[in-house]
């Protein structure tokens, strides 16, 4: 099966996430099985207009602003005849494929913004995508869906999508990679964020309860990994809190340093309206690291509430100081929420995502076949 990837990001590009990484990870996979995958992508300053990632052919044109017009455009044009089926990441606004390629189109979403856009983007830029969003349900309404929780399924049914063309297949992680520290040694009392650093994931609110941890915690501090717009913001508001010296920018952190990073760690912070399912919660758990978070769409998935860490309702800062203080004060609670997020992350394989999101590749064929032959 030979395989057509449109997505705004690739995995060299400077501002992918986590959407980026699961992608890469599942198509990855699939190439090695002899499924080649063609990845049409945006441009970025610096990045080759081709390329070859992990044995992926990689295609990069038009860029953030045009690119959902250029990409069904120059895939009609340049490859259509040598694909099989079309994998849309819609991750920002659509391409509407299905208006343009004959082929099968399997749909990938990890989340719609829906009303949260307006949190960090201009009146008429969140406008335009909310509108665009509206049209998700009459463009694709022959697709099969594919999400990483129950909460965007659920998003999709409110939109009047058949739920028999939704499909949850969960995150996996590499556990070659993510696992405990070898020796059980004291951790500090440190608070993690890992991620794009983006006003609307609302980082800031851990900040804002600093001051109070830190009279009952003097040790405690918060480091913020990740790059993005918000930094500077970010930053102010230490200042302004007068816990600068507490908060650590630590860019983006890869390889070893990030294994060294997590290992470190005492709590994973996720305070976030939204998330597609929360992979570095799942990442940090196989650590040894439970995590605080908002009872968020995804995120109420990927963490489980007084088990593997706990949820506090989004934007309650007292009862996400109340919770950080537990995790902090309690050596006992956070030993026994750190092996129940061990276990937890456990169930969750890169492979069995490929081998899920396979099925519904040829699913997708499958139904395409049956409509063309009506």
């Amino acid at each position: 099966m030979r395989i057509l990837l449109l997505s705004y990001r690739d995995l060299e590009h400077p501002e992918q996430g986590g959407a980026e990484v699961i992608i890469h990870q599942i198509y990855q996979r699939l190439q090695e099985r002899g499924h080649p995958v063609t990845f049409l992508t945006c441009r970025f300053a610096g990045g080759a207009e081709r390329t070859e990632i992990d044995g992926m052919e990689v295609i990069r044109v038009g860029n953030l602003y045009n690119f959902n017009f250029l990409a069904p455009w120059y895939a009609r044009r340049h490859l259509q005849d040598r694909i099989d089926v079309v994998v849309e990441d819609l991750n920002k606004l659509p391409f509407y494929s299905p208006l343009f390629l004959q082929r099968p189109v399997l749909v990938n979403i990890p989340h719609l913004f829906g009303t949260t856009d307006f949190q960090q983007a201009a009146f008429p830029l969140a406008s335009y995508v909310y509108a665009q969003e509206k049209t998700i349900p009459h463009v694709y309404r022959d697709c099969e869906f594919q999400v990483l929780s129950d909460s965007t399924g659920e998003d999709l049914q409110r939109r009047h999508i058949d739920p028999g063309q939704i499909h949850v297949i969960r995150s996996g992680i590499d556990h070659r990679f993510y696992r405990p520290p070898s020796e059980n040694g004291q951790r500090g009392k440190v608070l993690l964020y890992l991620g794009r650093l983006k006003k609307y994931k609302c980082i800031e609110y851990p900040i804002r309860v600093l001051p109070q941890l830190a009279r009952k915690h003097p040790e405690v501090e918060y480091w913020i990994a990740g790059e993005g717009d918000y930094r500077d913001e970010l930053a102010e508001i230490a200042r302004a809190e007068g816990v600068a010296d507490r908060v650590k920018f630590l860019g983006y952190v890869e390889g070893r340093a990030k294994q060294e990073m997590l290992h470190a760690t005492r709590i994973l912070l996720y305070t976030s309206p939204k998330e597609g399912w929360g992979l570095s919660v799942i990442e940090a758990n196989a650590t040894g690291v439970p995590c605080v978070a908002s009872n968020s769409p995804g995120l109420r998935e990927s963490v489980r509430d007084r088990e593997t860490g706990f949820l506090v309702p989004h934007g309650d800062l007292p009862a996400l100081a109340d919770r950080l203080d537990q995790l902090l004060a309690d050596d006992e609670l956070w030993r026994e929420m750190s092996q129940r997020g061990i276990e937890w992350a456990g169930r969750f394989s890169w492979e069995r995502m490929a081998d899920e999101t396979l099925a519904l590749l040829e699913r997708s064929a499958e139904r395409y076949r049956t409509r063309e032959d009506r």
